[in-house]
């Protein structure tokens, strides 16, 4: 089997996708393969961190940024099908130079020009999937029809689709009928440096006030599906009756001006530390201030990374009991799950837990993490599949 791997994508390169693509690139090249990622110009997720204008310095990337954020939804889902003849000319560029070689892509809307060229070339493509035409989405798509038929026949015509949760294969597959072949493969943590014993947990919490209180943390963007303020909403009256607990807010983002108004009106702003949005390699640090995390809501599909990192740290998260979530979180074990949607449910458990409670379901969450969700487990995954593919293409 090759040992050449080319990552493809089309994303920005930074946040959580960056953070998944350079993770699961690094996991391959320690089991020995020899990985490259082609991003769209100036969008490197193994590049340095962005300049403090916040910049991305590529010309495309700086386009499609702008795209994203400003252009009216038809115009944004028009460059997303142009992309096809960018993605299709430094393909082929690359494959020119070598074409003994998987392709591993990050699959997104209306992109079928990877498909389409492995095809035509003989190559063998692996889909790892994120995203879909066919589940609920907070940015309205005007082209759905078009999204759901491309996306219909790159999951039948590559050679391997890579999904983060059983729940999403399976509505996938109920839209589509049939799918190429399939992994389950959750997000991961880094337990090299996400890693209690590397952080000063003590000092951390004494330069940020809290060190003689139950911290709940939260980690993540202050946006309407998370669900922060809605959990923040249903805590603060209770938060007056409870000087021992502090919250932690480690992110940024359009429900915060909400979730501070929340905590003024009922008196408590002085329970709450916001850190504002920081840099991916400054998070171990904060969540190792926390004793117990929340995550308020999430969907039917989606696998958090967020949710992996926090355990990976030793700190148990009470969660929404989606499939996703509920396939990582055994409840009461590693974590604790209360019924979606409930938040009064949510602040129940989380009210109740004892300082030796928290502390047993996090080291239990740690252990979890290091034995099955680890990043090298998501790249051994895919070695599999990477032989099971090859396997079949010579019977055949």
């Amino acid at each position: 089997m090759t040992e050449k791997v080319l990552y493809h994508h089309r994303t920005r390169g930074r946040s959580v996708e960056g953070v998944h693509i350079r993770s699961v690139a690094g996991a391959l090249r320690e089991l020995g393969f020899a990985v490259e990622i082609l991003s769209l110009p100036g969008a490197d997720p193994e590049a340095p961190e962005l300049p403090a204008s916040g910049k991305p310095p590529g010309l495309l990337s700086r386009l499609l940024s702008g795209l994203a954020s400003r252009a009216p939804e038809w115009l944004f889902e028009l460059s997303e099908l142009f992309y096809n003849l960018v993605a299709w000319w430094r393909l082929r560029a690359r494959l020119k130079r070598d074409s003994s070689i998987w392709i591993y892509e990050r699959y997104s809307l209306f992109l079928f020009a990877g498909v389409l060229l492995a095809r035509q070339r003989g190559i063998p493509i692996v889909l790892e999937v994120n995203d879909s035409a066919v589940m609920p989405r907070v940015r309205p798509l005007l082209m759905r029809s078009l999204a759901r038929r491309i996306e219909r026949w790159v999951f039948n015509h590559c050679d391997g689709l890579v999904f983060v949760s059983s729940a999403f294969r399976d509505q996938v597959l109920a839209a589509h009928g049939t799918l190429s072949a399939v992994i389950i493969s959750p997000n991961a943590a880094d337990t090299s440096r996400f890693d209690p014993t590397r952080t000063d947990r003590h000092a951390t919490r004494r330069r940020l006030g809290i060190d003689d209180k139950l911290v709940c943390g939260y980690l993540g963007a202050f946006i309407e599906w998370h669900g922060i303020h809605r959990f923040i909403d249903e805590a603060a009256p209770q938060l007056a009756k409870r000087d021992d607990i502090a919250l932690l807010l480690v992110g940024d983002g359009k429900t915060r001006t909400r979730v501070e108004a929340s905590l003024q009106n009922h008196g408590v702003s002085n329970h709450a530390v916001f850190t504002g949005a920081v840099p991916h390699d400054q998070v171990p640090e904060l969540l190792s201030a926390m004793d117990v995390s929340v995550l308020p809501d999430s969907n039917t599909y989606g696998s958090p990374m967020k949710l992996f990192e926090l355990m990976a740290m030793g700190v148990p998260v009470v969660a929404p009991d989606y499939g996703p979530i509920a396939e990582v979180i055994e409840d009461g074990v590693t974590g604790w799950l209360f019924p979606r949607g409930d938040m009064q449910r949510c602040l129940e458990i989380l009210l109740a837990l004892a300082p030796d409670q928290i502390r047993q379901v996090g080291d239990q969450a740690r252990r979890y993490i290091l034995e099955h969700r680890q990043w090298r487990n998501n790249a051994l995954q895919l070695a599999g599949l990477f032989r099971q593919i090859e396997a079949d293409r010579k019977r055949s």
